[in-house]
C-alpha cells in the first residue's frame, strides 16, 4: 500500500464515522457540524484521487452553501437546537433498511462487473466538464437551480410568521398593529 492509499482509507474512515454520527446524534446543530466533517473528508478523498475540481466544488457547494443553508433554516424556523425527544426513535428499522440496501447494491455491483477489469477513460479537464454541463446537462442544471430557488423562497416563507396568514388572522393582527394593540 502506498501513502496515497493509506490517506484515502483514513479519509474514508473519517467520512463514514462522521456520517454515522450525523444520523445517530440527537442534537440537530451537532448533526450539521458532523455533516461538515463528513463532506470535508469526502472532498479530501477527491483530492487524493486527483479530482481537484470536484473537490473544490464539494467544498464550495456542499460544505459552504448547503450546510450553511441547513443551519440558517434551523435558526430561522426556531427548531429545537438541543437534544430533542422527537429524535429518540428505535434504530433497528433504519439499520435493517440500510443494511439491506447496502447488501443489495453490493450484489448488484458484483453481478454487473463479475470481478472483471474496466478500462479507465482519459483524465478529465475543466474544459471537458464545462462542455458536458452546458451541452448535455443544461436542462438538469437549470431544474436544479429552480429547485434551490424554491427551497430558498420556502425557507423565507417559513421563517416569516406574517406571510401566509388567513384572512381573519391577518385582519386581526393588522387591526391590533394600527390601533396600538387596543380595541
Amino acid at each position: 500500500m502506498t501513502g496515497a492509499d493509506l490517506l484515502l482509507l483514513a479519509l474514508g474512515a473519517v467520512a463514514v464515522g462522521a456520517g454515522v454520527l450525523v444520523v445517530t446524534t440527537k442534537q440537530l446543530v451537532r448533526a450539521g457540524l458532523y455533516l461538515v466533517v463528513c463532506l470535508g473528508a469526502l472532498a479530501g478523498d477527491y483530492l487524493v484521487l486527483g479530482a481537484e475540481l470536484v473537490a473544490w466544488v464539494q467544498v464550495l457547494i456542499y460544505v459552504g452553501a448547503v450546510v450553511v443553508l441547513l443551519l440558517f433554516a434551523v435558526m430561522l424556523t426556531r427548531a429545537p437546537i438541543g437534544a430533542s425527544d422527537d429524535l429518540d426513535r428505535p434504530g433497528w428499522p433504519a439499520a435493517l433498511i440500510g443494511g439491506g440496501a447496502g447488501l443489495g447494491l453490493s450484489v448488484l455491483l458484483v453481478d454487473a462487473y463479475r470481478w472483471s477489469t474496466v478500462t479507465m477513460p482519459g483524465a478529465g479537464t475543466a474544459e471537458r466538464l464545462g462542455e458536458q454541463i452546458f451541452t448535455s446537462w443544461v436542462l438538469p442544471f437549470e431544474v436544479l437551480s429552480v429547485l434551490l430557488l424554491s427551497a430558498l423562497v420556502g425557507a423565507v416563507v417559513l421563517s416569516r410568521p406574517d406571510i401566509g396568514r388567513r384572512g381573519d388572522d391577518a385582519e386581526a393582527s393588522a387591526g391590533s398593529l394600527t390601533s396600538g394593540g387596543r380595541r
